[in-house]
């Protein structure tokens, strides 16, 4: 895999991705509503492509990016990746893999100002195409979360990075519990940079369209002219900080979950009861590792964050470590029993050798670290702040 590995027999014109030319604006809209807008490798063959063209393009000043229908994206296409490793060979999946993730690079460090608009589902790879970008729009109607843990895998896209430097240990508590998180709640921990009620939308899509600046204060002044301040509901986990940094700062998995239980005694808040429930139902090998992953990306750029995500997911594609993957899928997406055998079932029998395996090189001639392209990072200072 050298360089960026682009299906050369898609057709980069489809209409999964809508693109619209408005002054200097340019739109582009995922556009498979019925799939939730789940990224297929054409939509991210397209938005490579764009995200490039637009960049050297001195006329596009502000590219904006959002969903058609009720999501803006609700993650990879997993069914399809599957069916492509099943049939295929797993490089295949490592292919789709690589290509994300330079997308998800690309976006990080890009150097005009991107605006998403999160009118809707956000999850796994939609958070991979818009919280790495600048400015990120949440509404009332926004809804994010990273469940891969509940289905054998472990937040990926560079969620490591991002999820990391949220206040205290939030990113954590976010990223083990796959709990789902509301606009306000996005806002208030950094994951979004503004929240406008969805009912201004449009005027904030023409205040964009009409301006003649790409600088960061403008573009955010602009927005600014239509976002509010959303209070956080009462029964929110992001209220007790205090609670989730006490246990989510726990050395171990089984150390966290032990600490939400005792709380748990005295306490007997919702969010809690949800989190020791999604914490025993997910897979053990994939939280360990999950837990691993946002530690080391608290040290490491958003680039190393993502060379090491690539590398767990070629390990979690090729079954050499753990069946998990492939275990979840089956129960929740074909099945749908829900009911997943993991192997191993205990967090207990899973030691630190075997989640060092997922963060080692994968031991197959042919197969290389994930390549970066040059990127001026420096040009692009909301990297290093979320």
């Amino acid at each position: 895999m050298a360089g960026v590995q682009t299906r050369r027999d898609t057709d980069l014109d489809t209409d999964q991705v809508l693109v619209e030319e408005k002054g200097n604006a340019r739109i582009a809209t995922l556009n498979r509503p019925k799939q939730l807008n789940a990224l297929s490798w054409e939509m991210i063959s397209k938005l490579l492509k764009l995200f490039t063209d637009y960049e050297k393009d001195p006329s596009v000043k502000i590219l904006i990016l959002k969903g058609k229908g009720r999501a803006f994206c609700a993650g990879g296409d997993v069914a399809a990746g599957m069916h492509s490793v099943t049939i295929g060979h797993w490089k295949i999946g490592a292919n789709f893999f690589w290509d994300e993730y330079i997308l998800n690079f690309i976006i990080a460090t890009y150097t005009k100002p991107q605006v998403s608009i999160l009118n809707g589902i956000v999850m796994g790879g939609g958070a991979g195409v818009s919280i790495h970008g600048r400015f990120r729009v949440a509404t009332e109607k926004s809804v994010f979360a990273m469940p891969e843990t509940g289905l054998g895998l472990f937040p990926d896209i560079g969620a490591s990075y991002f999820l990391s430097r949220t206040p205290g240990y939030f990113g954590e508590y976010a990223g083990l519990t796959g709990a789902r998180l509301d606009g306000a709640e996005m806002l208030a921990c950094g994951l979004a940079t503004h929240f406008v009620p969805s009912t201004k939308l449009g005027l904030l899509e023409e205040a964009l369209i009409g301006m003649a600046s790409s600088e960061h204060f403008d573009v955010c002044a602009t927005i600014d002219r239509f976002s509010q301040q959303m209070p956080l509901k009462e029964s929110s986990a992001y209220n007790r900080l205090d609670i989730v940094d006490r246990c989510f700062s726990k050395r171990t998995v089984e150390e966290i979950l032990a600490a939400l239980e005792q709380e748990a005694v005295h306490n007997a808040a919702e969010w809690i009861l949800v989190a020791i429930q999604s914490i025993k139902k997910a897979s053990p090998t994939s939280l360990k590792i999950s837990l691993r992953s946002i530690r080391e990306g608290r040290m490491q750029t958003v680039g190393q964050c993502l060379i090491r995500e690539y590398r767990m997911c070629c390990h979690v594609l090729r079954k050499d470590v753990s069946k998990d993957f492939f275990e979840g899928f089956r129960a929740l997406l074909v099945d749908k029993d829900k009911n997943p055998k993991w192997e191993p079932s205990s967090l207990d029998a899973i030691d630190d050798k075997m989640v060092d395996l997922f963060f080692s090189k994968v031991d197959e001639d042919w197969w290389e670290d994930l390549k970066l392209p040059e990127r001026n990072v420096s040009a692009t200072p909301h990297v290093s702040k979320l």
